[in-house]
């Protein structure tokens, strides 16, 4: 945190040409100030945020500080911002405490969002345009990889926003011998599940409409519907086939039909989207929401079919993930009307969430399955200007963390709910050790 808030912020400052001579706000206070203000206060005004410069011991008015939010000052954060999505933070051990999970190397989540940007950033920043999720003239896409075992997060990395999920450099060739990759369908990739494999890891995914299917044994291309129609109101699927027209990838198939409110809801959610891009969906789709259908490489005996359902629905996690940057962090949300200086508070509410989660990974949080991210985010934010504070003193700055960690230990926990147990609940149920906490 030190290193990228203050060295790299002040060479970053030099390379965009944000500091072009020696001036009292160099590039380090400049980051530090916008990067913890907005940390403490998603919502701070130009004055909070100059009095956290003041702090640094930078006496610059908020006009000023504002001022320098412009084409220069937005490079020079997104340089910073670049610098730190390298700087992963992980721990010594897998602290989840929770079995399913410990049987990889690592269980690593993808997901990307989008946020819309004012017209005038659109060559930097392009959007899809229409009435599409994410659309619009300009538009930025942040890509995240996070492993649910040990809290390691790589990311935020950006994109334009009509760039495709998968296209997202999300290091997908880096993961460990041993761990288990799970995305949704916008990361589906068959030659990367493939790749995947020949390294020794695993993948785990919902099956993507149009996928061809090959039954192992005869090669012949696998009727899926009538398959699954053979199946008893409580069975599950589990038979091994080759994945792609192309590419015959060996993997498990893996189903279970779903009750019938949850198929007329995915129905009709899927007759919405048909409406709004303006295409056919058959018959066919539509009998397929009736069961959850997902594809894995992992073998049976690491990963049994009700283990991959529950698994799978974890993936919950990573967007959850942005919705606590969102909707706490105010990651989409400006005071200002200015594209240029919106953009620089996008990259400084990124920087301060991105050091938010280093702090919630080396305070231990990650330790014990019944954590809750909105509440040490706000133990995290309370404490943001103690932080900044204690910057240029490592044995202060160690202090600080030690008492955010406290804090972190006793009072960001999710409570165990007998109805719609959660994600932690589901997944000690899959083993004997959670059993009593859960209710199926």
């Amino acid at each position: 945190m030190r290193h990228v808030l203050s060295a790299v912020a002040d060479e970053a400052a030099t390379k965009s040409g944000f500091l072009k001579r020696r001036r009292k706000l160099d590039g380090a206070s400049f980051v530090q100030a916008l990067v913890f203000g907005w940390m403490a206060d998603p919502d701070a005004t130009a004055e909070e945020r100059a009095q956290v410069g003041a702090s640094r011991g930078v006496p610059i008015s908020a006009y000023g500080l504002d001022k320098r939010c412009d084409e220069r000052g937005a490079e020079c954060l997104r340089r910073v911002l670049a610098a730190a999505v390298g700087q992963v933070v992980i721990v010594a051990s897998s602290p989840a405490a929770v079995e399913i999970l410990e049987r990889f190397s690592g269980v690593y989540l993808y997901d990307g969002s989008v946020v819309r940007l004012p017209e005038a950033l659109r060559d930097a920043w392009p959007g899809l345009g229409g009435n599409k999720p994410g659309a619009g003239a300009a538009a930025l896409k942040i890509g995240v990889r996070l492993d649910l075992l040990g809290g390691e997060l790589y990311g935020p990395v950006l994109g334009s926003g009509r760039e495709h999920d998968h296209a997202l450099a999300l290091g997908a060739s880096e993961l460990p011998e041993g761990a288990l990759r799970l995305a949704d369908l916008g990361f589906f990739d068959l030659e990367l599940f493939r790749l995947s494999g020949e390294r020794g890891g695993y993948w785990l995914s919902r099956l993507k409409g149009g996928t061809v299917v090959h039954d192992t044994a005869t090669g012949a291309r696998l009727d899926l519907l009538a398959c699954l129609r053979k199946l008893p109101r409580d069975g599950l699927l589990d038979r091994p086939v080759l994945l792609g027209a192309q590419a015959q990838l060996p993997g498990r198939l893996l189903a279970v039909r779903v009750p019938q409110a949850v198929a007329d809801e995915r129905r009709r959610r899927m007759r919405e989207d048909a409406r709004k891009r303006q295409r056919a969906v058959s018959a066919a789709q539509l009998a397929l929401t009736g069961w959850t259908i997902l594809v894995s490489n992992a073998p049976p005996e690491l990963l049994g079919v009700e283990e991959a359902l529950v698994l799978m629905r974890a993936r919950w996690q990573v967007e959850r993930l942005f919705d606590l940057w969102k909707r706490h962090g105010r990651l989409d949300k400006s005071r200002s009307k200015k594209p240029w200086r919106i953009l620089c508070e996008l990259y400084a509410k990124l920087l301060g969430l991105l050091v938010q989660h280093w702090v919630l990974v080396s305070g231990s949080f990650w330790a014990g399955p019944y954590r809750s991210l909105v509440k040490a985010a706000r133990t995290v934010r309370q404490r943001a200007l103690a932080l900044a504070d204690a910057l240029d003193d490592p044995a202060r700055l160690s202090e600080v963390l030690e008492v955010i960690a406290g804090c972190l230990a006793v009072g960001c926990r999710v409570a165990k709910r007998r109805k719609e147990p959660g994600t932690a609940q589901q997944l000690l149920a899959l083993t004997g050790g959670g059993k009593e906490d859960a209710v199926a």
